[in-house]
């Protein structure tokens, strides 16, 4: 028996074996254990004693986020992330919820199409990561804005129609006043799961999570059980999607964007550990029922609905700790913490590598231009390519392009391009920054409330607004570099935290406004253009120059090909990469800054739109995904083809909708495309 046959089979005894070291269950244990100090605290803050009433309500409200929880935690355990759950649900919802009648066999048909839809869509995005290797972050956020598209395509506003026995069904009493419902559907869950995890596919998703190499070595089929974990987590979604019709008898085109966070939150409260091979759906669950009453005791307390994504980004961090130490030392922890953003005078990798190779270029022949910049080319040109098509049919099918035209397509551009070297920087160096939306409106949101339309608050207001900006990104690096947690849960958590700081800060309705100065700067003219395209053209050469002819440029790319490595050069990895997201931070809130003046006022969520573009425009310019691989200025190119698209698409009649559902597409195309030969 070999070493990686030996490993799956320790997996194996793990997962079917006995329970003999309680450590391995330790998550499951200690979710168990806060899960029942949560109970006692809401039986001690309620004016009765805990009821069937109470069961009920409890049960049947936390049903959709424990059930998707439980789909979200097969894909963790593969070693993969999802964030397509929370579109899947809302797609579903508004299948079953525009097609329900009254007759209980068109009830069963439903959803069973709903549980349908949810695997089928899981199955696209276990596709794209089984057999094509793409990343899971990038594939799932695509699959999001599509099936966010096509949901909207069906139902753009709440509507539908659902009877009550459906509702009954799954979130009423199964035995009058003494079973509820969602119990009964809550142990068929549990059941399943317990069935899926000590079957032979369980274990297969289990030895992948820790080991894929070892997992495929021993004669595991990775493609198929990947394919059909991300099948198995979409069906899961589709259940939720389900549920969360018959608790809201609506359907709702937007009902799934809130949980994103909660399923994650969710997922780590309940003991799973990020990064696969370890936890389960059982924690899951358990995890769900705990944040529901954490937010149910908050207002049992009288605290204001805002706290909520607060609190479950605070939750989700701390969760995430205290798996992360589960699994290492606190003694080894504490040593590396310093270690990891001290800053060692004199220790520069890149300047040691450019002085070793110097020597050894003056040695060879000199190229042309062409030549030494033909992988540079080969990235960069298909996306002004592109461009150039996409404004010849704008030229044949909208009308002759002009100097209107091209100052309007600069001016729509200039958000994307400050913010496409933020994120840009950060996917270089191995990163992901889903903060961005958040941190656009909170800074936005405060430059209107500071400014209140006044000029002479502009020289205090906006550098400030840029320090939180800067400082937002501090915090995402802090989580990321010394906590050594997933980018996407620090930097999720932390949209959620500026959620909820952004609605209280506005009380749910923003006041402030632009000053003339900065409405100028956005729709004035200055040598014939808006101000702001000059603004961005100098922002643009600070770009390029600061990733190609800077030494923290050489060093981001160097952590982007290897961390390690890079350390081994005397690269400091930690504060490059917290310098990486404090740049990001620093761009949202430059555009939150121009988006104020460019609308006059700012609004809550004008910074949702931004996500995806703002990752779209790094891939589409020929930047590698996973880091180390990419060029500003084809960043560029990306932006302008897809600001360029989006103008044309607004000449036709293609509806709203249907821009997410080509954005999907452009991004997993591009990332297809674009991806190293190595893992096609």
């Amino acid at each position: 028996m070999n070493v990686a046959q030996q490993g799956v089979t320790m997996t194996s005894t793990r997962v079917i074996g006995p329970i003999v070291n309680l450590s391995r269950h330790s998550g499951l244990m200690i979710a168990a254990g806060f899960l029942t100090l949560l109970l006692v605290a809401v039986n001690l803050l309620s004016a009765s004693a805990f009821g069937y009433f109470d069961l009920l309500y409890l049960s049947s409200g936390g049903l959709a986020l424990a059930i998707a929880a439980v789909g979200a935690t097969v894909v963790i355990l593969t070693g993969g992330f999802d964030l397509s759950a929370g579109a899947i649900i809302s797609l579903v919802n508004v299948i079953v919820a525009t097609q329900l009648s009254d007759d209980p066999a068109n009830h069963l048909v439903m959803s069973l199409l709903g549980v349908l839809v949810g695997a089928l869509v899981g199955m696209f995005n276990g596709f794209f990561v089984a057999f094509l290797k793409l990343q899971s972050i990038v594939v799932t956020l695509s699959t999001m804005f599509i099936a966010g598209g096509i949901t909207l395509l069906i139902l753009d506003k709440p509507g539908g129609y659902v009877p009550a026995s459906f509702s009954n069904f799954f979130v009423g009493s199964a035995i009058e006043n003494v079973l509820p419902s969602a119990v009964v559907v809550l142990a068929v869950v549990a059941l399943l799961w317990i069935g899926i995890k000590n079957s032979r596919f369980g274990v297969s998703i289990y030895a992948i999570g820790s080991d894929q190499e070892s997992a495929a070595a021993a004669g595991i089929n990775v493609r198929a059980v990947k394919l059909a974990a991300y099948g198995l987590a979409g069906a899961f979604y589709g259940l939720a999607g389900v549920v969360i019709t018959a608790q809201t008898a609506t359907a709702d085109p937007l009902v799934g964007e809130p949980l994103l966070l909660q399923i994650f939150t969710a997922v780590v409260l309940g003991g799973t550990l990020l990064g696969g091979g370890r936890g389960g759906s059982i924690g899951s669950l358990v995890g769900a029922y705990s944040l529901m009453l954490i937010v149910n005791i908050l207002l049992v307390l009288n605290v204001s609905a805002y706290y909520s994504t607060i609190v479950e980004g605070c939750v989700l961090v701390a969760a995430a700790l205290a798996g992360a130490w589960r699994t290492q030392s606190i003694r080894n922890w504490l040593s590396q913490l310093s270690a990891r953003l001290t800053w060692r005078p004199g220790s520069n990798g890149s300047q040691g590598l450019v002085k070793l190779i110097e020597p050894l270029k003056a040695t060879l022949p000199k190229a042309s231009w062409a030549m030494r910049h033909r992988d540079a080319l080969r990235h960069v040109l298909p996306a002004y390519a592109c461009f150039a098509v996409v404004v010849l049919l704008t030229s044949i099918l909208i009308k002759p392009i002009d100097f209107s035209y091209v100052n309007s397509l600069l001016v729509l551009s200039s958000f994307l391009i400050i913010l496409a070297l933020g994120q840009g920087t950060v996917i270089l160096g191995g990163g992901l920054d889903l903060s961005i939306p958040w941190a656009i409106g909170l800074c936005g949101i405060l430059i209107g409330g500071w400014l209140h339309g006044d000029d002479g608050a502009l020289w205090w207001a906006v550098p400030l607004t840029l320090l939180v900006g800067a400082m937002i990104g501090f915090a995402n690096g802090i989580g990321v570099v010394v906590f050594q947690l997933p980018a996407i849960v620090v930097t999720l958590a932390m949209n959620g935290v500026l959620q909820g700081i952004a609605m209280l800060y506005s009380n749910g309705t923003p006041d402030g406004f632009a000053s003339p100065g900065l409405r100028w700067l956005m729709t004035g003219r200055l040598i014939g253009f808006t101000p702001v395209v000059w603004l961005v053209a100098v922002f643009a050469l600070f770009g390029i120059i600061l990733l190609s002819r800077t030494a923290l440029g050489r060093r981001i790319y160097a952590i982007g090909n290897s961390p390690r490595v890079a350390r081994l050069s005397g690269v400091n990895v930690g504060r490059v990469m917290v310098s990486v997201y404090m740049l990001s931070g620093f761009c949202s809130a430059l555009v939150g800054i121009l988006l104020t003046g460019f609308g006059g006022q700012a609004s809550l969520g004008m910074g949702n739109v931004y996500l995806l573009p703002s990752i779209a425009v790094v891939i589409i310019g020929g930047t590698l995904i996973t880091g180390g691989r990419g060029y500003y200025i084809g960043m560029i190119g990306g932006v302008l083809l897809l600001t360029g698209l989006q103008t044309l698409l607004a000449g036709t009649t293609i509806p709203n909708s249907a821009r997410e559902i080509i954005y999907g597409f452009v991004v997993l195309i591009a990332v297809v495309l674009l991806r190293e030969k190595r893992a096609g």
